[in-house]
């Protein structure tokens, strides 16, 4: 009796390619982190997303290389999403948040209608569109019947006229847990073009 002699490489299925190339994944992972227990995270993601992911890839194409994409791709989404948070082992940090109580909210959203009331129309309608609308420059631009850069000045110009009256300093955000549709209006942010 023989032993059955291995699958050709186009027939065989790719997961079982898997453990081949752990070792370059781990070689990949270590060098774009630095840090070794880091790069065995990056590897355990980088397997579960191809595991789950598998009917994406296409046979005989490069599985490696394929691999160090969905590598490379988490940990940069990884490292968009870290550059966020703020390091603060001992706590001191969350430990002086807290959450304002609702009759805040109520009176900052009084004092923000009589803000928005004191603008001009063409401030409150490019303000309404752009900002709580959700559209982009461009839309507005549109319905409004004026130029791109006209629209981005306007908000501009209304949004800082709003900080004033309201008296916020630059990059102070009023409506923390407040309505969405107020906190677009007053974020830059709020838009979809730039």
């Amino acid at each position: 009796m023989t032993a059955a002699a291995p699958l050709p490489v186009a027939t065989r299925d790719p997961r079982d390619e898997l453990p081949d190339h752990l070792p370059a994944l781990r070689a990949f992972a270590i060098s774009l982190t630095r840090n070794v227990a880091a790069a065995d995270d990056l590897v355990q993601d980088t397997i579960v997303k191809a595991w789950t992911n598998f009917d994406k890839f296409q046979t005989g194409t490069n599985l490696r290389a394929w691999l160090f994409t969905i590598l490379r791709n988490t940990f940069y989404s990884d490292k968009r999403k870290h550059r966020r948070e703020v390091p603060d082992p001992e706590g001191i940090h969350a430990g002086a948040l807290f959450v304002k109580p609702d009759h805040d909210g109520r009176m900052a959203f009084a004092e923000f209608s009589k803000a928005f009331d004191k603008l001009t129309p063409e401030h409150r309608e490019v303000l309404i569109l752009v900002g709580a609308s959700g559209f982009s420059y461009e839309d507005a631009a549109g319905m409004m019947g004026v130029a791109v850069g006209t629209v981005k000045s306007r908000a501009n110009r209304a949004r800082a006229r709003l900080a004033e009256m309201l008296h916020l300093d630059q990059g102070e955000q009023m409506f923390s847990g407040v309505d969405g549709a107020m906190q677009a209006v007053m974020s830059r942010s709020g838009t979809t073009a730039a």
